[in-house]
C-alpha cells in the first residue's frame, strides 16, 4: 500500500468485539495470563504490555504509523516533543560526551544545550548552516551526536542531508540526530538519506488542530533499544489518550500538509510582493537561498513562513495586534492560521546576539498557515500590514 493507504490502515489487532476503530486502552498496567508469562515478559523473552509507563496499545499504534511514514525500524512515544529531544539526548549520551549542533534550533532545546547538559558533563558546539564546511572542524574525538533542525525554527535554513550522511561515512560512530518538526515525515524523510534517528514534536502537525502534547523519536532499532531503558526508569510516557487522538490524526496528515503547504506558498508569493517587507523565507519560494536543496529534500515547502517587517519590534506588534482571523500563539502546526514573535516568545530566552546569528531580529513574525480558505488568510495578512504603518 501506499504511505496514505498504510496511515489510515495501520491499527492495532480488532478484538472479539469487533470494532471499527480502535478503542481506548486507558489502563494503567497489565494483566498476566499465569505467573510464567509475566517472568518472560520481564525478561524480554516474550512480547507485552506491562504497564502503560513502559508501553501501550494506542502508543504502538501511533508508533508504528510514524515508523512507516519515516521508514524507521522502531520508535518511542513521548508526553511532549521536548521530552523526546532530551530523551534523544540524555538517552544515548554520557558525561564526556560532546555534541555538535548547527546554531539555528529551538529556543528550549538551546537551553538544554548550553544550560542543563553542561551540568552533567556534556558539551556542544556551535556551527552555522550557511557554513556547512565548519562541521567537520567542530568534531572532536570525543563528539557522539549532530543535531540539527531542517527547515530550522524560525529561520527556515536548510542542511542538505545527503551530505550530512557522507561526512558521517568517516565518523560511524557518530549519531545523526533530526529534528524533522517543521517539515514532518510526509514531506521529508531524513532516515532515507542515513540519518540515525529523528524527533517530532507530535504537538504540532501531526495532531494538527492544537488538541494535546505529544512527542516521537524513530529510528534504528539498536539506539531505540538504548533509549528505552532511558525512558523506563525516567517515565516521559505518552498517556493513551494523547496516542489514541495522534494516531487517529496522522491519517489525514497528507491531506493536511497539501492545504498547508499550498496555502503558505500563496502567503509567501504575496508577502514577497510588499513594500512593508524586508524579507521572506519560505524554502519552496524562487528567492530562498536554498531553493534548490529544499526542492530536492522536501517535497513541498512546508506550512511556516518568517518574513521581517519593516519598522522592527514596534512594527511587529502592530501587526500582530492588528490580524484579525489569524491568531496570535507560540504554538503552530495548527489548522487556524497563527502568528508569532519570535524574538519576545519562543526564542526570548537567546540573548540578541544569538537571535542575530539564527537570523531572528526584532522585526521577524512566523506564520503557521492554516487551512482557512487562502483568500481570507491573505486578506487578513495584506489588511495588518496596512493597518500597522
Amino acid at each position: 500500500m501506499k504511505e496514505e493507504s498504510k496511515l489510515i490502515r495501520t491499527q492495532t489487532p480488532r478484538s472479539s468485539n469487533r470494532e471499527h476503530s480502535t478503542p481506548l486502552y486507558l489502563t494503567s498496567s497489565f494483566i498476566f495470563d499465569d505467573a510464567e508469562q509475566g517472568r518472560a515478559i520481564f525478561a524480554d523473552e516474550q512480547q507485552g504490555n506491562i504497564y502503560s509507563r513502559y508501553s501501550n496499545p494506542n502508543t504502538t499504534e501511533f508508533i508504528d504509523k510514524v515508523c512507516e511514514l519515516e521508514g524507521a525500524e522502531a520508535g518511542l512515544a513521548f508526553s511532549s516533543g521536548m521530552a523526546g529531544v532530551f530523551a534523544s539526548f540524555a538517552g544515548l549520551l554520557k558525561a564526556g560526551d560532546h555534541i555538535v549542533s548547527f546554531r539555528s534550533i529551538f529556543g528550549s532545546t538551546h537551553q538544554l544545550l548550553t544550560t542543563l547538559f553542561p551540568r552533567w558533563g556534556i558539551t556542544s558546539t556551535y556551527v552555522d548552516a550557511a557554513n556547512p564546511d565548519d562541521l567537520e572542524k567542530a568534531i572532536q574525538p570525543n563528539t557522539k551526536m549532530i543535531f540539527l533542525e531542517t527547515p530550522s525554527n524560525p529561520g527556515l535554513e536548510l542542511v542538505d542531508l545527503a551530505w550530512l550522511c557522507k561526512i558521517k561515512e568517516k565518523h560511524p560512530h557518530i549519531i545523526i540526530n533530526v529534528d524533522n518538526c517543521f517539515a514532518t515525515p510526509y514531506l521529508q524523510k531524513p532516515i532515507a538519506y542515513g540519518v540515525d534517528i529523528v524527533s517530532h514534536s507530535a504537538t504540532k502537525y501531526m495532531d494538527g488542530q492544537g488538541r494535546v502534547l505529544g512527542g516521537v523519536v524513530v529510528g534504528r532499532a539498536d539506539l531505540i533499544k538504548e533509549m528505552m531503558f532511558f525512558i523506563r526508569h525516567t517515565g516521559p510516557a505518552m498517556s493513551a489518550f494523547n496516542a489514541w487522538l495522534l494516531s487517529k490524526s496522522l491519517e489525514t496528515l497528507p491531506l493536511r500538509m497539501d492545504r498547508h503547504c499550498s496555502n503558505a506558498l500563496a502567503v509567501a508569493k504575496a508577502l514577497e510582493k510588499s513594500a512593508e517587507v524586508e524579507v521572506v523565507r519560505y524554502p519552496h519560494l524562487p528567492s530562498h537561498p536554498q531553493y534548490e536543496l529544499a526542492k530536492k529534500q522536501m517535497k513541498q515547502g512546508g506550512g511556516i513562513v518568517t518574513f521581517v517587517i519593516k519598522g522592527g519590534f514596534e512594527r511587529a506588534k502592530r501587526f500582530l495586534d492588528a490580524l484579525e482571523m489569524i491568531l496570535i500563539s507560540s504554538n503552530l502546526g495548527d489548522s487556524r492560521s497563527i502568528g508569532t514573535h519570535p524574538s519576545s516568545t519562543t526564542h526570548s530566552k537567546l540573548s540578541e546576539q544569538e537571535r542575530l546569528q539564527i537570523g531572528i531580529f526584532p522585526g521577524s513574525i512566523r506564520l503557521s498557515i492554516g487551512l482557512e480558505n487562502v483568500e481570507d488568510i491573505l486578506a487578513d495578512v495584506k489588511n495588518a500590514l496596512e493597518k500597522s504603518k
